[in-house]
């Protein structure tokens, strides 16, 4: 997937609800992610929700490895079938996009950037892929510039179930130009 000279080798695998459960029981449910909102879940709750992921059509979830270990969560989503239907108007190539970093005792420098520029980058490996959406917690002003500097463009706020949301869209070009990456074969 991708490897930088500061950050080391970052890959992404399927997850595997089953396996990777406990992982990711600990990562949504320590305080650096309350805006995963799954502070209070049990394994069986994460578990369950990874479980329908698995099964969903038009939603995926990925494990993030930095050189190998297990760093990070990515999750992929058709935003005509899940999340933003009715929220918004798709276009064709929309794919919706989350990410969370695992909590670490080890700070490495521009580590979060890296991982989401590695996975704007395999979202664009897919040439059906034209914009990623996303619709992070209006509060959420860490992943607001993380958002920027890859090239995501707010649009407006959005009342969602769950939270008051900022969509935000990224086009490949625009991805290209702030991170100097080109996304074509």
């Amino acid at each position: 997937m991708s490897t930088t000279a500061t950050v080391g080798a970052l890959t992404l695998r399927p997850l595997d609800p089953r396996s990777d459960s406990e992982l990711l029981h600990r990562w949504v449910t320590d305080p650096k992610a309350a805006f995963w909102m799954m502070q209070d879940a049990k394994l069986q709750d994460v578990e369950r929700e990874y479980m329908a992921i698995a099964a969903a059509e038009h939603h995926d979830a990925f494990l993030g490895l930095h050189d190998g270990e297990p760093a990070f969560l990515m999750e992929r989503y058709d935003p005509a079938h899940v999340e933003l239907v009715g929220l918004y108007e798709p276009l064709p190539g929309d794919v919706g996009m989350h990410f969370l970093t695992a909590p670490s005792e080890i700070r490495i420098p521009g580590f979060t950037r890296a991982v989401i520029t590695a996975v704007m980058a395999h979202l664009f490996e897919d040439p059906a892929a034209r914009r990623v959406v996303v619709e992070p917690d209006v509060r959420n002003t860490a992943v607001h510039a993380l958002n920027e500097a890859v090239g995501f463009v707010p649009e407006r706020e959005i009342d969602k179930p769950e939270k008051k949301a900022l969509l935000s869209f990224c086009t490949r070009e625009q991805f290209e130009r702030a991170t100097g990456r080109s996304t074509r074969a």
